[in-house]
């Protein structure tokens, strides 16, 4: 019962700083002009990006690769992570006119990944159930 708690646990943490990623990423041009009266220009820096990015990356492979191995052995998921972590981490590749809609992509291809581990695993843990 632990270990199917802390799958769970882990794919939700990765929808969350996955969608936490995506907010940061699409709020950041309205916000950039406030920034200095704040005090916190770092969040406008490449350097946080990543860093929001790689944390999610790593959450998302210890999920997805936990309920690959304990439940329902598909690839899948993982696919949708590294896709989604490519696109993201390569948000500029299309221009910066099309930096949105890339981040958008990105980010609903990491939390796809997390919302399929959560249901494959789900069906698996009722299979042995019955």
């Amino acid at each position: 019962m632990a270990r199917s708690n802390t799958n769970n646990l882990l794919d939700k943490m990765g929808i969350w700083t996955s969608s936490l990623c995506a907010l940061h990423c699409l709020l950041l041009p309205i916000l950039v002009p406030l920034l200095p009266y704040v005090g916190a220009t770092f969040f406008a820096d490449s350097w946080f990006e990543r860093s929001i990015l790689t944390v999610s990356l790593m959450i998302g492979f210890w999920a997805l690769l936990s309920g690959f191995y304990r439940y329902h052995r598909q690839l899948y998921p993982l696919y949708s992570l590294v896709l989604g972590g490519l696109i993201y981490w390569n948000k500029d590749m299309f221009g910066e006119a099309y930096e949105p809609f890339t981040i958008a992509v990105g980010a609903v291809l990491i939390i796809a990944a997390h919302v399929i581990n959560l249901k494959l695993c789900q069906s698996c843990r009722q299979c042995d159930d019955h």
